[in-house]
C-alpha cells in the first residue's frame, strides 16, 4: 500500500476535486464507520424527503383529506414522469411513472404483440414475465441496458423494434432514448434515483407508439375519462392510457426528492464521476488484491461498463457476509460467485471506494470469512 493511489491522502485529494461533492450533504447518513457500497440496489435517503413525507401524511392526508386528489395528487404519476423522462432523454409526455418494473415490463410486451427475444443473461424477473411470448407479428428484442452481474452495457446500437430495462442504468447514464429512437423501457426509481424501498417504477412509450398499443390491464386511471364512472372501456389518449388503478400517493411523494437531486446534478457529471470511481476500484482492486484470487469482472473499459464493480471469488457469499458483519462495508452478493460494489456518484465519496478494498484486503488476507456459514439466507 505504499504506491500513491492505495493511500488515503489520494483519496481525500481527488474528493476535494470532485464538483459533485456537496450532494453528499444532502443525503442521510447514518454511522460514521459504515459503507455503503449497495446504491445499486437501494438508494439513500435524501434529507428533504424526511420534511416532505411529514407535511404529507400530516398536512396533506391529515388535514386536506380527499381534496388532496385536486391538489396535486391526481397529476403526479405525469409530473413525476416529466421528471424521469428529463433523466433518460425522453419527451414529458412520453414517461408515466406507476406499478412495478415487472407490472410495467407485462403491460408494455403484451401491448407490443410480438415474440420477445431475450438472452438468458437478462435479468431474471424480466424472463419470468417475457418468457415463451410467442407471435407471428415480428419480433421485440429485450435489452437490459446494464447488466445487473457485470455491469457490463448493452449493444445500444442494434435498433429493431427494443424494449429497454433502465434498471441499473437510470440516474448514471446517458441514455438518450429520443435520440436513439427507442420504442419502449421500464425502470425502477429505488438505486440510483434514490426513489425509496418499493418506490414506484415508470414505463416510457414513443410518441407516435401510444395510441397504437392497447394496455392488456384496463384499469380505472388509463380510462379517458375516470370520474364519469362509464360502464364501457374507452383508453386514455397518449401515455394516460398506461396507468392502471389508483397511485401510491405516499410513495409517489417520497420518491421525486431523488428526482430533483438527479436532474440538478445532471446526468453528464454523474456519468464523469461514475467512470473516475469504478476505474478507482479497479485500480485498487488490481493495487491491492493481487495476491488474493479475486478477479474483477467488470470491462475494463468504462465506455462498456455501468456504476457497479463485481468482483470474482469462489467465496463470495461469505466474503460479503464478513465485510458486513466484521467491518461494516455493505456491497451485496450475486451467485454464485460475485461481490457487488454500486458505486452512486451522487454521494459515494473516494475516501470510501478506498476504505472499502482496504477493508476488503483485510478480510482476504485474514481469512475471517471462514467464521460464516456457506449457507446462503433471505435477501443477498
Amino acid at each position: 500500500m505504499d504506491t500513491l493511489i492505495a493511500t488515503a491522502h489520494y483519496a481525500i485529494a481527488a474528493d476535494r476535486r470532485d464538483p459533485l461533492r456537496h450532494f453528499r450533504d444532502r443525503f442521510v447518513f447514518g454511522e460514521e464507520p459504515m459503507l455503503y457500497m449497495d446504491g445499486n440496489s437501494l438508494g439513500r435517503l435524501p434529507k428533504v424527503t424526511i420534511g416532505l413525507l411529514h407535511d404529507a401524511i400530516e398536512e396533506q392526508w391529515g388535514r386536506r383529506l380527499i381534496r388532496g386528489w385536486n391538489e396535486g395528487w391526481y397529476t403526479l404519476s405525469r409530473r413525476l414522469g416529466a421528471k424521469v423522462a428529463t433523466i433518460i432523454g425522453a419527451r414529458p409526455h412520453e414517461v408515466v411513472v406507476c406499478d412495478s418494473t415487472s407490472v410495467n415490463l407485462f403491460k408494455l410486451v403484451e401491448a407490443a404483440g410480438r415474440t420477445v427475444a431475450a438472452a438468458p443473461t437478462d435479468f431474471p424477473s424480466d424472463l419470468y414475465v417475457v418468457r415463451d411470448r410467442q407471435s407471428t407479428n415480428g419480433e421485440l428484442r429485450l435489452v437490459n441496458a446494464v447488466d445487473f452481474r457485470s455491469g457490463t452495457l448493452a449493444d445500444f446500437d442494434r435498433g429493431g423494434f427494443e424494449l429497454w430495462d433502465l434498471s441499473h442504468a437510470v440516474g448514471v447514464l446517458p441514455l438518450d432514448l429520443t435520440r436513439r429512437r427507442v420504442a419502449l423501457a421500464v425502470g425502477c426509481t429505488y438505486k440510483y434515483l434514490n426513489g425509496g424501498p418499493g418506490a414506484p417504477a415508470f414505463l416510457y412509450v414513443r410518441e407516435d407508439l401510444q395510441n397504437q398499443l392497447a394496455n392488456p390491464i384496463r384499469g380505472w386511471f388509463g380510462h379517458a375519462r375516470p370520474f364519469d364512472f362509464a360502464p364501457d372501456y374507452e383508453p386514455a389518449p397518449g401515455i394516460d392510457r398506461f396507468l392502471v388503478g389508483t397511485p401510491p400517493v405516499l410513495s409517489l411523494l417520497a420518491m421525486e426528492p431523488g428526482l430533483d437531486l438527479t436532474i440538478e446534478a445532471g446526468i453528464p457529471a454523474l456519468r464523469a464521476k461514475s467512470i473516475a470511481l469504478t476505474e478507482y476500484m479497479i485500480a485498487l482492486h488490481d493495487e491491492l488484491l493481487a495476491p488474493f484470487a479475486t478477479e474483477v469482472v467488470t470491462p475494463r473499459d468504462p465506455a462498456l461498463r455501468g456504476s457497479h464493480v463485481s468482483i470474482r471469488h469462489p467465496e463470495a457469499w461469505r466474503i460479503t457476509r464478513a465485510l458486513i458483519e466484521q467491518h461494516q462495508v455493505i456491497p451485496d452478493f450475486r451467485a454464485p460467485d460475485l461481490i457487488r460494489f454500486g458505486l452512486a456518484p451522487i454521494y459515494t465519496s473516494f475516501e470510501e471506494v478506498r476504505d472499502a478494498i482496504v477493508r476488503l484486503r483485510a478480510v482476504l488476507k485474514s481469512r475471517s470469512y471462514l467464521a460464516f456459514s456457506a449457507e446462503r439466507e433471505g435477501v443477498t
